[in-house]
């Protein structure tokens, strides 16, 4: 197990993830705490933790996102360190800074850091400094949209307006037309305001028919940096991922090598440490390009534990310890193929309406190579107040089509029910001849949901 620092970790989170992190601590001999606001009193990572604090009402901005309440449980139980988890405060330089003012550990990187690559604009500037190759846009957050309108005729439509400060596909739109310019600018920095409380935009060339591309990176305190290989999650719906698998279909050893390096070039440079995600899109000529850095452990990390045998939860807390990596680039090898279909509590016939409400019962499949992250039991109640996510159903093979094979098997033995789900429809990605021969993009699932529909207005004709 190593001298791990840590003795006693508060998770600032809930769902899976926090599950996740609780198990990984337990093989490693470090003791929990779990937070919880008042709609997850009955939660399982709540129950699994060695203690519980409650710290507020439903909402996320009265409980899981109360920095004050969550160091002061930390301070409370007489935890050391904090694992923010994905989401919620994740990514929040203010909190990591206030923790390492408060000597409490946070297992993440530095909140200059997070700062610095949480800003699409600076993140591009850093990484181009660099050598990375990056998308041609904005190198300042805009908040005039006509400046913006004059900018984006420089570069060329179609066009994409992200949130500066962002993430998820909030505060993110496509623009084919200078006409509708100034209308989509306004949408998304409204939804920008309300999501993260800023309204600064980037700018950005929307590259047509690209892949997500992203490489997992490890770095420790002392200046080394691996990748861990990559990940496609081209399958996405409104930019949120629903199908991440490793390695991609899109890349041979040379371009692996490529981007990995670049990856490596893009973290040193931003002077990173613990677990992050830098993010590509590859276009049709297999050019890439850098689109941003996630400063936190990824939801689809499970995808990269799969290939490569590797625990990163374990690996981001001895990190956070001070451990030096014990692994170099050359110790990295992908073994098989992973697939990981996110399941969600909604309902795609009602255009992916959210469904909370009572798991009746549940039955997760098992067997070789069948791995399902959840946090649900028969009997809870998803609340409605979070993320609509309600397990991650993952498969290990030798090959491609054996993975593909494996997880069909798993979704059609997989049940949940007294809620609805979209297992159907990742179902149905399975068995499209695009996704079965990885000739896909980022515009797969919105070019099946035309087709779909196309069929379903021709049969009621």
């Amino acid at each position: 197990m190593g001298n791990i620092m840590i003795k006693k970790l508060l998770i600032a989170n809930r769902g899976e993830i926090a599950v996740r992190i609780i198990r990984a601590c337990r093989e490693l001999g470090i003791a929990t705490v779990a937070v919880y606001s008042r709609a997850d009193k009955d939660a399982l990572h709540v129950k699994l933790a060695d203690e519980s604090i409650c710290i507020g009402e439903a909402l996320a901005k009265e409980s899981y996102l109360k920095m004050e309440r969550i160091l002061c449980a930390t301070i409370a139980s007489g935890a050391d360190a904090i694992h923010p988890g994905f989401g919620f405060l994740a990514e929040n330089a203010k909190f990591a800074n206030l923790c390492r003012k408060c000597n409490i550990t946070f297992v993440g990187p530095d909140g200059d850091v997070i700062e610095s690559m949480g800003d699409k604009s600076a993140a591009r500037n850093t990484v181009a400094a660099a050598g990375v190759p990056v998308v041609p846009g904005t190198s300042e957050p805009v908040l005039d949209a006509e400046f913006g309108r004059q900018l984006a005729d420089t570069f060329g439509y179609p066009v994409i307006i992200k949130a500066s400060a962002g993430g998820g596909g909030k505060g993110m739109r496509i623009v084919r037309n200078p006409d509708d310019f100034i209308h989509l600018f306004e949408v998304a920095s409204t939804e920008a305001k309300n999501a993260f409380g800023d309204d600064s935009m980037y700018i950005e060339k929307y590259i047509e028919h690209a892949r997500h591309i992203e490489f997992q990176i490890l770095a420790d305190n002392y200046g080394n940096v691996i990748h861990l290989g990559e990940r496609d999650c081209s399958v996405q719906r409104r930019h949120q991922k629903m199908v991440e698998e490793s390695p991609s279909a899109a890349l041979d050893e040379e371009l692996r090598c490529r981007m990995g390096e670049a990856a490596v070039r893009a973290a040193k440079a931003a002077g990173y440490h613990n677990a992050g995600t830098i993010e590509f899109i590859l276009d049709g000529k297999k050019n890439f390009y850098f689109i941003e850095m996630n400063t936190r452990i990824q939801v689809e990390h499970g995808v990269t534990e799969l290939v490569t045998g590797l625990d990163l939860i374990k690996e981001q807390l001895k990190i956070a310890s001070g451990e030096r990596l014990n692994l170099s680039q050359r110790d990295i090898v992908l073994r098989g193929h992973a697939l990981e279909c996110r399941i969600n509590a909604e309902c795609p016939a009602r255009g992916f309406l959210p469904s909370p409400g009572k798991v009746q019962y549940l039955h997760l499949p098992g067997g070789n190579g069948v791995r399902i992250d959840t946090a649900l039991y028969a009997g809870y109640v998803i609340p409605s107040m979070y993320d609509s996510l309600a397990a991650k159903v993952m498969t290990h093979g030798a090959n491609r089509d054996e993975t593909i094979a494996k997880m069909r098997s798993v979704l059609d033995e997989l049940v949940i029910e007294g809620i609805e789900t979209n297992r159907q429809f990742q179902r149905e990605l399975l068995n499209d001849p695009d996704f079965i021969s990885g000739e896909i993009d980022t515009g797969f699932v919105e070019e099946l949901l035309r087709r779909k529909k196309e069929q379903k207005d021709g049969l009621e004709v």
